[in-house]
């Protein structure tokens, strides 16, 4: 019979229930911001900046935890408590459905002009009820385009205005933005694309606040994650192959509420636009339950360092870390672009295919396929994985099946299928390239300066790399849309794993620090016992 550490199940249970209270949010703010009316490379720009905090916030934090050390726990608890107000807040912003419901399969309209559209009038951009009864649309007819606003008929009724186009046997009232030039209007069909009125969506107080409340949450999530595997790895000590064993209890608890939410917010509301009240109320009371578990824990007592900046300095001018944190980087940017897009691009799918009703079952039995049957076997074994293999090797393996995951999830005809590809590849990419990124990190990391440095490496993987991830992918998005996004991005990944077999070797030169008791990875001896000041830094290959 196994026996249970029992001076782990603190930290396993933080983990359980940490993750298992991000489980039913995270996954969803992209779409969250999609029902806002915010278009993917407006998303791509809030997500782009979001990330360059992190930057910023993980080492500092992770600084501060370092340097305070008797302080960790209260700097673990506040931070989740931030995290939890700031992700409950979206239930408190304001809501006022408007007039034309407008979702990705609903965006593009077949239409009848039954007259000549004027130019808009004055009185309808003053009208009180402007942004909740008028999209902005660009309509082709025959040879030609042309950009008008479309009025809810209700609204046009309080304007005195006539309808003068039809739609699905609606009337709605539709106005030129733009004079044009004389033109041999019919009343033949046009097609136009909907979308949201800009200002509407940027001017009003919801979008800001929502800005604000993404903006903590998920800088406060991240910070939070950083710090918890520092001390992570300073409750295992010299087991730090035991992480996985540790982490998974996250992906346990995240898969779980993630499923659980998807199924309660199904059910919850039938509508195409959904309610996330449920999934909010299970995040705080695992949060709640989180909080009860760090007050638990017991954190070790630590040496410290005299010099954490002096420290860090040095590791981060050797060739072999700044190598490594290029492709961590690297790294984020794919990870980034699957976070805050692949629910937008399975929307899109499901829209075109007929599966919208089911949609938020299916992405709660995306993220417990990826938690429960990729992650969980991938974080148990990944200590093993790595210590066979080498960072080398693993990292360059992960690269390798990111590009079949993104080309997979480019190809899939339905949004069932992303069950079945989540399910085999998350492990294999996500799960394995970050037990392999932070355990590097703690591998590398001068005494006393564990939180610090995974701040760091952190601070590059899902800080910087998100950014450029974000920017990147939501561009791409908006003027490829998502099959062709993927597609890229899988050809990126394929070219990265070659780059990174090509280059890793490469950075295999002599490198010494001048720091007595400088640890080095367990599967990397030193080259020079003899010379304690002088130890070489670890090849990991």
């Amino acid at each position: 019979m196994a026996r249970i550490n029992k001076r782990l199940l603190p930290i396993k249970a933080h983990f359980f229930f940490f993750m298992a209270a991000m489980g039913p949010i995270l996954p969803q703010l992209s779409v969250i911001g999609k029902q806002f009316g915010i278009p993917p490379d407006i998303m791509g720009y809030i997500t782009a900046v979001l990330p360059i905090l992190y930057v910023l916030a993980k080492p500092l934090v992770g600084f501060l935890a370092d340097y305070f050390i008797n302080l960790r726990k209260f700097i673990f608890m506040t931070l989740i408590v931030i995290m939890t107000l700031a992700y409950a807040g979206f239930y408190f912003l304001p809501s006022a459905p408007h007039a034309i419901e407008l979702e990705e399969s609903s965006s593009i309209w077949t239409v009848s002009l039954t007259e000549e559209p004027p130019h808009c009038p004055s009185e309808l951009f003053t009208n009180a009820a402007y942004c909740q009864a008028t999209h902005q649309a660009e309509c082709s007819q025959q040879n030609f385009t042309f950009r008008t606003m479309i009025v809810d008929q209700k609204s046009v009724a309080g304007l005195n205005l006539s309808p003068n186009l039809q739609h699905d046997n609606d009337s709605y009232y539709a106005c030129l933005t733009e004079l044009e030039e004389t033109i041999s209007w019919s009343n033949s069909s046009a097609t136009c694309h909907l979308q949201h009125i800009g200002s509407c969506v940027y001017g009003s107080g919801k979008f800001w606040l929502f800005v604000c409340m993404l903006f903590i949450g998920t800088i406060g999530f991240n910070v939070t994650n950083s710090i918890s595997d520092a001390c992570c790895f300073d409750l295992l000590g010299e087991e730090e192959s035991k992480y996985g064993a540790q982490r998974v209890w996250g992906t346990i608890g995240f898969g779980s509420t993630a499923l659980l939410a998807g199924v309660i917010v199904n059910l919850w509301t039938s509508d195409a636009i959904k309610s996330f009240t449920p999934a909010l109320i299970i995040m705080c009371v695992f949060s709640v339950m989180d909080l009860f578990s760090v007050s638990k824990l017991k954190m070790p007592k630590l040496g410290g360092s005299e010099s954490i900046w002096q420290d860090v300095w040095q590791l981060v001018q050797q060739p072999p870390i700044v190598t490594f944190l290029v492709f961590a980087t690297i790294a984020g940017i794919i990870d980034s672009f699957i976070i805050y897009f692949m629910f937008w691009h399975v929307e899109e799918v499901a829209a075109e295919t007929g599966y919208m009703q089911d949609i938020k079952l299916i992405e709660g039995l995306v993220v417990a396929a990826e938690c429960l049957a990729g992650e969980v076997p991938f974080f148990f074994y990944s200590g093993k994985i790595i210590k066979k293999l080498g960072y080398v090797h693993c990292m360059s393996m992960c690269f390798f099946f990111y590009a079949v995951r993104l080309s997979l999830i480019s190809w899939i005809p339905n949004p069932w299928y992303l069950v079945g590809v989540e399910l085999f590849f998350q492990g294999i990419t996500y799960a394995l390239c970050y037990t392999c990124i932070v355990a590097y990190a703690s591998a590398v990391a001068p005494p006393g300066t564990s939180a610090t440095v995974q701040g760091l490496m952190a601070g590059m993987d899902d800080g910087l790399g998100f950014s450029i991830g974000s920017l990147i992918g939501g561009i791409m998005f908006k003027r490829l849309g998502g099959r062709e996004s993927f597609k890229y991005f899988a050809i990126a990944a394929i070219c990265t794993c070659v780059a990174h077999i090509v280059l890793r070797p490469m950075s295999r030169k002599r490198q010494y620090l001048p720091k007595s008791g400088y640890q080095l990875p367990a599967d990397q001896p030193t080259t020079n016992p003899s010379s304690p000041q002088l130890e070489e830094l670890p090849k990991v290959f």
